[in-house]
């Protein structure tokens, strides 16, 4: 891992085991840099109603908003599966709105980078906030 993977690496799996998943027992962190460098991470936060509850890749964007900030440039998400976890559809529209169709996203578990996506890959022929200005 490069140290601006490990960095985010880090913060993920920080954020990841203060997750909320009393439901799914299923914790998973994410974190994004933003154009200034800085990295902003989130858990997901479940609810015994389960729509009501919100996913590790919403928690950073949101961290990241509320810093006001508004350029994604790097995606790492960690989970403990066995299997390469994915951002779910919702978060890659999430991600969309912050975020150019080529910026990295590793998908890792505890032992790290399991596989890495562009966001274009995750999403092809996305909808994006440019097709709201022309």
């Amino acid at each position: 891992m490069t140290p601006s993977q490990q960095e985010l690496f880090d913060a993920a799996v920080t954020a990841m085991e203060r997750a909320y998943a009393p439901y799914s027992n299923f914790p998973v962190g994410a974190a994004v840099r933003s154009a200034s460098g800085v990295v902003y991470a989130g858990c997901n936060v479940e609810n015994a109603a389960y729509p009501q509850g919100w996913c590790a890749e919403a928690s950073a964007i949101a961290a990241m908003v509320s810093a006001g900030e508004r350029e994604i440039v790097e995606v790492l998400t960690v989970c403990r599966s066995e299997l390469v976890g994915t951002c779910c559809g919702g978060c890659r529209q999430k991600l969309r709105e912050f975020a150019a169709l080529s910026v990295p996203i590793y998908a890792c578990g505890p032992d790290g980078i399991r596989a890495t996506f562009t966001l274009d890959d995750l999403l092809p022929h996305s909808f994006g906030p440019e097709h709201l200005h022309s």
